[in-house]
């Protein structure tokens, strides 16, 4: 159930994160991970997979390199799993609950959204299907900023390609402590919804369990000052 927040004026714009915030794509990703590193001769479990959580492409092959002591290029390693992935992603993106409804609610206010993720542009196309590109004003893939999550770049290129003279009342939704890291860095407002880490409420950070638990009312009055 939503809840009731009131007649909050609605944020300047709302930041979106993808992977496990607007897609459950964590099952998946774990998946092509358990198939790349078996390629390379290794095992991999969950617990492989929470430590690389909101991380970027590069990082999670050096991870697998480092665990398995294969010695195959990095590239190759990046390749095979963005190879599994867009596979999987074309044959349909499952959303996360909640998450077609603010969507939605967003869009018919007219607020401002981006789309903001570490995956690589070749990823956000066959799931921008899934989750309805037309929902978004904006999106950045983890391939076209210098520095990805945690640096802040990503989302203060968001900011900058809406428009906008700075982060002052726009809100981001994250579901990783790296994500959040970026955004706050970026000076937003921040909604962690906690997928497969725990996360603490902090200062201009507010924690839900689900996204059933934001709608407009409430990301404005997160956004306020």
């Amino acid at each position: 159930m939503r809840r009731e927040t009131g007649g909050a004026r609605p944020p300047r714009a709302v930041l979106f994160d993808m992977d496990g915030l607007l897609v459950d794509s964590e099952g998946l990703w774990l998946e092509v991970e358990e198939r790349v590193v078996a390629r390379l001769g290794g095992v991999w479990t969950a617990e492989h997979q929470h430590a690389l959580v909101g991380g970027s492409l590069d990082r999670a092959a050096a991870y697998m390199l480092e665990l398995t002591g294969a010695d195959v290029p990095p590239a190759v390693v990046g390749g095979w799993m963005l190879d599994a992935m867009a596979e999987r992603l074309g044959a349909g993106a499952p959303l996360m609950p909640g998450a077609k409804d603010l969507l939605a609610e967003v869009r018919e206010a007219g607020v401002p959204a981006a789309l903001v993720s570490s995956s690589y542009r070749r990823l956000l196309e066959p799931a921008l299907d899934a989750i309805g590109r037309e929902h978004f004003a904006v999106t950045v893939a983890g391939d076209e900023v210098a520095r990805t999550k945690p640096d802040p770049e990503p989302y203060r290129t968001a900011v900058e390609r809406l428009g906008l003279d700075g982060p002052a009342g726009v809100v981001v939704l994250e579901d990783s402590p790296n994500g959040l890291a970026s955004a706050e860095a970026a000076g937003c407002r921040t909604v962690a919804v906690p997928a497969l880490l725990p996360i603490p409420a902090a200062p201009g950070r507010t924690v839900v369990a689900s996204l059933e638990d934001v709608d407009l009312a409430f990301l404005g009055r997160v956004a306020a000052p």
